[in-house]
């Protein structure tokens, strides 16, 4: 296995692609590659439908992949707020490459056998294939599309994003076997000698304790323990420091723990959730997801300080628990609101990465939303880096 990644900012499109596309092949020594994995900044827009073309004549047969979106990440470099080219190729012998092209009306119902989705992403479910899933937001329920997944192939990890940067002038553009489709999801299942583990932050800090819920109806959170959410609430917001009251005002959220027989909690357990609202006459709160009764909960907090540290301890629990793993290659699915909007400086998350878990071709794009699993269930996330961190299979030990 073999991957290379370059990035390109030059204005042009023709320009962008060869720059990015000479320096891959430059990386991989002219070997053919299998795959390719390309992320267009919209400000390349009325290029998108050459984007094929183009890459055919560096890549000859080479399954092509990806999407449009605000800004591109490729060879462990940020581009954001200008024009920008990613390109990732990989040498992938002994792996079967599988692309899909998938429609809203394509979609199984929600009580289809495992076998309607085989047909689907045309991989068998005994092959435990990795997904990497780029979706159109607008025309596809990215929600319905990897719960599906999840439960056709429940050991295969789903990673990828929603792609961004379009309007109703300007659509998103998905990039698959020599066309540009302007709806649905594009994806591609990779079955044998690779494994993706995968790493998601959730940019947020925890506050006051986990508490159980012990009162909810679909997504109201009526009661936590003996008391409401908003009375907790009052009590955290009285003993806050004034960071943590603005905060508390602006940029509140829920941490769901999806492990329920889980008695300790970190970074990586929580799935985090928007507080849609408040009732005052009730102390109930309104969450962005379907609560349980019997589930713990806990408030969080997201800043740039916050993600920054929830990042750096999702990526050490994750060096820290597979300690004889070194990645290949990487991919990095990141919100639009992080980046420069968050940080207020470049590659910030590409950085991090790079110094505490390894330099190696890293890319993406900053996505719409980002496809990840929480709890060994996969979700569509916001505010968040959904990490793939790929390999090849580690030999068995005698």
């Amino acid at each position: 296995m073999r991957w290379a990644s370059a990035v390109s900012d030059a204005p042009s499109f023709t320009e962008a692609i060869n720059n990015a596309a000479e320096q891959v092949l430059d990386q991989l020594e002219d070997r053919a590659p299998d795959l390719v994995l390309v992320f267009v900044s919209f400000h390349h827009a009325p290029s998108f439908y050459s984007v094929n073309e183009l890459l055919r004549s560096h890549f000859g047969s080479a399954q092509i992949i990806g999407c449009s979106g605000a800004g591109v990440i490729g060879a462990g470099t940020e581009i954001e707020r200008r024009p920008g080219v990613s390109i990732t190729a990989a040498c992938l012998p002994s792996v079967e490459i599988t692309p899909f092209h998938v429609k809203q009306d394509d979609l199984p119902t929600p009580d289809s056998p495992p076998d309607a989705w085989e047909q689907l992403t045309g991989v068998a479910v005994k092959e435990d294939p990795s997904f990497l899933i780029f979706t159109d937001p607008f025309s596809l329920e990215t929600d319905r599309l990897i719960s599906g997944l999840d439960y056709a192939y429940p050991n295969g990890p789903k990673i990828g994003g929603l792609a961004s940067g379009g309007a109703q002038e300007t659509p998103h553009a998905l990039f698959m076997g020599g066309r540009t489709h302007r709806e649905g999801a594009v994806g591609v299942a990779l079955t044998g000698n690779i494994e993706i583990d995968t790493v998601v932050a959730q940019g947020c800090r925890p506050i006051g304790e986990p508490m159980v819920v012990t009162k909810a109806e679909k997504n109201v959170i009526q009661q936590l323990g003996t008391s409401t959410p908003l009375e907790i609430l009052r009590g955290l917001f009285s003993q806050g420091i004034e960071k943590d009251r603005w905060l508390m005002r602006r940029a509140l959220q829920v941490g769901v723990v999806m492990d329920r027989f889980a008695t300790e909690f970190g970074a990586g357990d929580f799935l985090i959730r928007n507080v849609m609202g408040m009732d005052e006459d009730t102390g109930s709160l309104i969450v962005g997801d379907v609560i349980q009764e019997g589930q713990i909960v806990q408030f969080h907090l997201r800043d740039a300080e916050a993600a920054r540290e929830d990042l750096m301890s999702v990526l050490d629990r994750y060096d820290q628990e597979n300690p004889e793993k070194r990645p290949e290659a990487a991919l990095m699915f990141s919100c639009v609101s992080r980046g420069q909007h968050l940080f207020r400086r470049p590659n910030h998350d590409t950085e991090i990465f790079s110094e505490m878990i390894a330099s190696v071709p890293l890319s993406g794009f900053f996505c719409n939303g980002e496809i990840g699993p929480v709890g060994g269930t996969t979700f569509l996330h916001g505010y968040t880096t959904s990490l793939g961190l790929i390999h090849s299979p580690l030999p068995v030990k005698p």
